[in-house]
């Protein structure tokens, strides 16, 4: 196994994740096997109970583990499926250590950051570089992403078990990343005094880097990577730089340009192989149309959706039509503001706030036949919104949000939940599809596996009524309805599940497809 450790200084917010990412995706073009770590050095166990409007989109994986984004974007650019063992948390390492103390398990030794939690840290390396992906293959190199910057006091012991981990194994299997920041100041000159000090904290920690990654604005020049190999002590070719693009799957080309690569199987010993170019092919397919679609939310940030943002891009490359949205506040909007976009998107929430907004978006959506996509909360308030607009039931409502008819209920097992961390209906379940649905025709297969993150089902005592009136319940698992839809529209779909987590680029969600689709086929018909 070799690892790849990418560290970060200066500022946050540079793009370790999606460095990280790129440089994963650029070895897997050579044929390797890739998998990735992200340490976060917070104290929470997990992303789950966490407000995204501050940390950003909470991803779910397969075996339901509630994860930073930047785990998102290594299985969206490495195609692969990761699990719980591949999020590394200060929470997790430390309930580790202290679980095994309470055991006894240290014999009756001091227990110390050095050397229990640095041993605890590694193992657990180890432990997810060693999972299998793509099928039962092991990967040949593992990527740990090391969140925070360097002189973070929650980053000094990953940071020590780094340094460990350098001493112990053989020189060609351990290279280290270190992204900076060199800014432009207001004459346009490039700026290294920050990554000089940057390399300079890192140093003090025992550790140096092999390559630095140079985020900037600007293409970094030959003079500019000259001044940052004296004064950092890389190699010229290991300054790569990381210019600011308009899409994220423009930066393994960028990447590949500067010959990144190519130092990395220097470092590391790996064959220098022809890269495949298919990949590339496929996330820059040209753009043929353009549509616009409104997300209707209470967040106005985009990190807090970014895998929605993903898959609409994902399915918009497929079709080669440009996807360009539209970020609705679902508190203040004014429904005119719908009046000429293509379709409409409620995505995933919890709480009051800019439900009723929701709501008027989605009966927008079904009066006005705008193609609509529903998520998770935007499936259950198409719910909510058909109890009371077409069965007149005028204070149907969701068991979440208060007094009513309660057509939204809570899930058996969420009655007893204390504790919030970890304890939805999460991760992978099987979908059964009614043949002759919409919901059949995208997917083209009669059971489908998609990940969840829930505490509330469709109420199974109003089904035949919601039915009766012709909404069309078409999946299910057991008897909790999975997606809905309307016959007599050109696209009203919503899913209990969150398809964007599994889209990738070049295997576009289903749901979101048909979405994209639906909304280029009306405006060529109808032009506005």
């Amino acid at each position: 196994m070799k690892y790849i450790i990418i560290t970060g200084g200066v500022m946050s917010g540079l793009g370790k994740g999606i460095t990280s990412a790129s440089i994963g995706r650029i070895l897997k073009n050579r044929g390797y096997f890739v998998t990735a770590v992200k340490i976060d050095p917070y104290l929470n166990i997990d992303a789950g109970t966490m407000n995204p409007a501050q940390h950003g989109e909470v991803f779910v994986l397969s075996d339901g583990a509630e994860v930073d984004l930047d785990l998102g974007n290594y299985e969206r650019f490495l195609e692969i499926n990761l699990n719980a063992r591949h999020n590394i948390t200060t929470g997790k390492v430390y309930r580790n250590v202290i679980e095994r103390e309470r055991r006894g398990d240290f014999l009756g030794s001091t227990v110390q950051i050095i050397p229990h939690i640095t041993d605890e840290i590694k193992a657990s390396i180890r432990v997810a570089a060693l999972e299998e992906v793509n099928h039962g293959q092991q990967a040949d190199i593992c990527l740990v992403e090391v969140g925070g910057t360097v002189g973070d006091i929650e980053s000094m012991p990953f940071l020590e078990a780094v340094r460990q981990m350098r001493g112990e194994l053989p020189r060609h299997d351990l290279a280290l990343v270190h992204v900076t920041l060199v800014p432009v100041d207001t004459m346009g000159d490039l700026k290294t005094k920050p990554t000089q000090h940057s390399v300079k904290a890192l140093r003090e920690l025992g550790l140096a880097p092999d390559i630095i990654v140079a985020r900037s604005d600007q293409v970094i020049g030959l003079h500019t990577k000259k001044k940052i190999s004296a004064f950092c002590d890389v190699p010229q070719q290991a300054v790569i730089s990381a210019t600011t693009v308009p899409d994220i799957y423009q930066v393994p080309m960028e990447m590949e340009k500067e010959g990144l690569a190519d130092v990395l199987s220097e470092y590391l010993a790996l064959d220098r192989r022809v890269p495949e170019t298919d990949w590339y092919r496929v996330v820059m397919n040209e753009y043929t149309s353009r549509i616009t679609v409104a997300i209707v939310s209470k967040y106005g940030i985009e990190d807090v959706y970014i895998s929605i943002k993903e898959a609409l891009k994902h399915a918009g490359r497929a079709l080669g039509t440009e996807v360009q949205i539209r970020w609705l506040d679902a508190e203040s909007y004014d429904t005119h503001q719908l009046g000429d976009v293509d379709g409409i998107l409620v995505p995933g929430g919890f709480g009051n706030r800019g439900v009723e907004g929701k709501v008027a978006a989605i009966e927008y959506a079904r009066v006005n036949k705008v193609p609509y996509l529903g998520l998770c909360f935007g499936f259950q308030l198409a719910v909510v919104e058909f109890a009371r607009h077409v069965l007149g039931w005028t204070d149907a409502t969701s068991q979440e949000l208060g007094e009513g008819k309660q057509v939204i209920a809570i899930l058996p097992e969420q009655y007893e939940v204390s504790d919030l961390g970890g304890t939805m209906r999460l991760g992978n379940y099987p979908v059964t599809l009614v043949p002759g649905t919409l919901a059949y025709s995208l997917y083209r297969e009669e059971t489908i596996v998609e990940r969840h993150r829930h505490r509330y089902e469709v109420n199974p005592q109003f089904i035949r009524d919601l039915e009766q009136a012709g909404m069309i319940f078409s999946g299910n698992n057991g008897n909790r309805m999975e997606c809905c839809e309307l016959a007599d529209h050109p696209f009203f779909f919503a899913t209990q599940f969150h398809p964007e987590f599994r889209s990738r680029p070049a295997h576009p969600a289903p749901p979101f497809l048909g979405f994209v689709r639906t909304c280029r086929d009306q405006r060529t018909r109808a032009p506005r």
